[in-house]
């Protein structure tokens, strides 16, 4: 087991290192000009010695390949450098937003398996009745419709029944503040977020669970403990569900992953600065340096990911040995 360890550590090296060279190239192919964008603003002319000048500056006058390796040297020591937008360290730029992220993400995570696989498993159980008709149609509905739109609609659903309430709309807050500073009002400003971003993401491992769930439930080993005696509860607590899992865990993964970078969006909606909304401005004004870092950061978290979703297969099918 060490030693896969070990194994997927070292491979995360090649797999950051093509994820860095792949967007490097990309954003230089990109038509644009952070200088000119920076400053031109209006006037729609730039005096080319005073874009030089600027390209000198922000070390756009290098070769590609100084420009790369730099980029690596500066990801190995966790320093980005400043944006080219803004001036501010990358660092900075990130870490404000990074927090509010990752909590939508979890809380969202956490929402997605509380729905999907308690109602995916009742719908294996009481497959083709109508609490399986309920529950297929429950993820359907939330497959169809956009997390962005479910938002749009809990807006307008607490303005209407604020204002019915008590007499003057509610929105939620919009500054963020963490969630051990006030608790109340964090939650206040998240749950609407999460709970849109978890149906939508519930809606597909719900399908997942009920699938698996019904293609474990006609295994042998399944009928075997069934011939036994055993009890239908704990033949699916003990039996069926760890197995039924490997692939949902697979899904919940990779969303968890997209979640942190993803939800543009439904920041949008509700007026989040979260790194969605970050990463559209970064590649709006050309900004390289804040492009790459971002790339760099959702890159590192779906390798993370990855790592962990495997290791998590080994915990819940005894079967799975690593070498």
């Amino acid at each position: 087991m060490y030693q896969y360890i070990l194994k997927r550590l070292l491979l995360m090296i090649p797999t950051l290192l093509g994820a860095a060279l792949l967007v490097f190239l990309l954003l230089r192919l990109v038509p644009g000009d952070v200088c000119v964008l920076r400053m031109a603003g209006g006037a729609g002319y730039v005096d080319p010695k005073a874009i030089e000048l600027c390209h000198a500056e922000l070390g756009l006058d290098r070769s590609y390949v100084v420009q790369f390796l730099d980029f690596i040297w500066g990801f190995v020591r966790f320093d980005f450098g400043k944006s080219m937008w803004t001036g501010r360290p990358i660092v900075e730029e990130v870490a404000l937003r990074f927090e509010l992220s990752l909590q939508i993400a979890i809380m969202a995570t956490l929402t997605a398996i509380m729905l999907a696989i308690p109602l995916g498993t009742i719908s294996a159980v009481k497959q083709n009745t109508w609490i399986d008709y309920v529950v297929r149609a429950f993820s359907i509905a939330g497959i169809a419709m956009p997390s962005f739109w479910l938002g749009v609609l809990i807006i307008l659903g607490l303005l209407i029944t604020s204002k019915s309430l008590f007499g003057s709309p509610w929105m939620p807050p919009i500054k963020y503040v963490p969630l051990w500073v006030d608790p109340l009002y964090n939650l206040s400003m998240t749950i609407f977020p999460a709970l849109a971003t978890g149906y939508r993401y519930s809606a597909v491992a719900t399908r997942m669970t009920r699938s698996a769930l019904l293609e474990v439930l006609r295994e042998d080993y399944v009928r075997t403990a069934r011939a036994k005696g055993l009890v239908q509860k704990l033949i699916i607590r003990r039996h069926a569900l760890g197995n039924a899992l490997l692939p949902v865990v697979t899904i919940i993964g990779i969303e968890f992953a997209f979640l942190m970078g993803g939800l543009v969006v439904t920041e949008q909606v509700f007026n989040l600065n979260g790194l969605g909304k970050l990463f559209v401005a970064s590649v709006t004004n050309h900004d390289y340096t804040m492009t790459q870092a971002l790339v760099m950061l959702v890159a590192a978290i779906f390798v993370v990911t990855n790592f962990v979703v495997d290791i998590i297969y080994a915990w819940l099918d005894p079967r799975i040995r690593y070498k």
